[in-house]
């Protein structure tokens, strides 16, 4: 990862020639997570840290509510406009419900940056890793091979708020219209970001279609929720799960053929690229199309017009593991 003297090195210098040495008050960036203690933003804050400590003049942070849910991540978002930080980067458990958080702390001059909210208004940069909708067509892809093209098969999403989830959904489904003779059934099941809640509802799925052969999981969880009802089931060779995933999350469920494969991107390296936007924003900085921001996967972003006033900074940063790669990454 590149420092804060790299990234900014088009920033202008303050003034010419010598000038007196003054204290500069640090940039407090606060990184808002959906919940705290999942392992993916535990990842993830491994990102926000380094970029703080590795960045002379910003103080990073990261804080989440204790589960899944929107209100209480509305509630901890309003506490930090009241302590007026000077920005925030933000991952929404449903980007819909702060649409009018988010509008006051911009009105009170906090830069606001997101993450997984390509449909947010009062946004200034939202980071997406890729394009959702290929994201979710590249798992339908998987398991439409997986399946020889014919049978059942059925998504799940952390919950119906949750933006990109339902995009990846889409995306597959979309994907699956082209093979007659696959059917989706109990489409978007909902995990709520819990393992064990995505167990109970892959266990109802199993009962209620016996002959169900494909699985798409949408929270970084699912897939484990899922491995284990079909381990349970035996049902290993008979059903191609894939989804969004960790590697050493997953990798007993790779090992044994309950979880056929996963693709994400690099939680840490999201999380690092939110706080770089966020200081670039703080300092009159443009991220422009074709830039690189000097992290795997987001060396030549594109940038396109969001809904509201901001900008959509896309990277390329998907990665695809199996049972035989998931072992050469460390999380």
């Amino acid at each position: 990862m590149l420092n804060r003297t790299t990234i900014l090195a088009g920033v202008a210098a303050f003034g010419c020639g010598a000038v007196p040495a003054i204290a500069q008050k640090s940039n407090e960036v606060v990184t808002v997570v959906k919940v705290t203690g999942e392992n993916w933003f535990t990842r993830m804050e491994e990102g926000v840290r380094a970029y703080g400590e590795e960045n002379e003049g910003v103080e990073t942070r990261q804080v989440g509510p204790g589960r899944a849910d929107a209100a209480q991540q509305s509630a901890m978002i309003q506490d930090l406009v009241a302590q007026n930080v000077d920005a925030l980067a933000i991952v929404p458990m449903d980007p819909s419900a702060l649409e009018g958080v988010l509008r006051r702390a911009m009105a009170r001059g906090i830069t606001v940056i997101t993450h997984e909210a390509d449909n947010l208004q009062n946004t200034q940069i939202d980071l997406e890793a890729f394009d959702n909708a290929e994201f979710g067509a590249h798992f339908a892809e998987q398991i439409a091979e997986c399946m020889n093209h014919e049978g059942k098969w059925t998504s799940f999403v952390g919950s119906v708020g949750s933006l990109t989830h339902v995009q990846w959904a889409d995306g597959g489904a979309a994907y699956m219209e082209q093979h007659d003779g696959i059917e989706l059934v109990s489409p978007k099941n909902e995990s709520f970001n819990d393992a064990n809640q995505a167990y109970e509802a892959a266990r109802e799925i199993i009962r209620s279609h016996p002959d169900i052969k494909g699985f798409q999981g949408g929270s970084a969880i699912d897939v484990i929720g899922i491995g284990r009802a079909i381990e349970e089931a035996g049902l290993e060779d008979e059903t191609c799960v894939y989804g969004l995933g960790l590697p050493q999350d997953t990798g007993a469920y790779l090992e044994t053929g309950a979880v056929d494969g996963i693709a994400f991107w690099d939680p840490k390296d999201a999380g690092y690229v939110m706080n770089i936007l966020a200081e670039m924003a703080l300092n009159g900085e443009e991220v422009t199309d074709g830039m690189d921001l000097g992290v795997p996967g987001y060396e030549n972003v594109s940038v396109t017009d969001g809904p509201g006033e901001g900008v959509i900074v896309r990277g390329q940063a998907w990665v695809d593991v199996d049972a035989s790669n998931y072992d050469e990454f460390p999380f």
